[in-house]
């Protein structure tokens, strides 16, 4: 009788050291941000776009999400640009989106 008793022992203490380390783990991870999207944002970069089409820049460095810097530009017309951030003329624009953010 004893050893009937074992496998459902055993399976019952497995149970309870599996939820003891999911409760470990969500409780170290609750202070971390949530990440919306687990992918590169931007799949196609363009290299530039002119200045004055522009309404905001997004940089998002790297990160568990993406392994590259994205920055994505949003239009006065409401569309989502991907820039290629190696660009020259992608780092003068965000430069100067910087500079205007700063002197408001």
């Amino acid at each position: 009788m004893a050893r009937a008793a074992t496998p459902a022992v055993a399976r019952l203490l497995s149970a309870a050291l599996l939820l003891l380390v999911l409760v470990a783990a969500g409780r170290h991870a609750a202070g971390a941000p949530v990440v919306t999207e687990l992918r590169c944002q931007c799949l196609q970069t363009v290299q530039g776009i002119h200045l004055k089409n522009i309404q905001s820049v997004k940089v998002t460095p790297p990160g568990p999400h993406c392994g590259q810097t994205e920055v994505v530009a949003t239009l006065k017309t409401g569309q989502e640009v991907c820039l290629n951030p190696e660009a020259p003329m992608v780092k003068k624009i965000i430069n100067k989106m910087l500079n205007k953010d700063s002197a408001n």
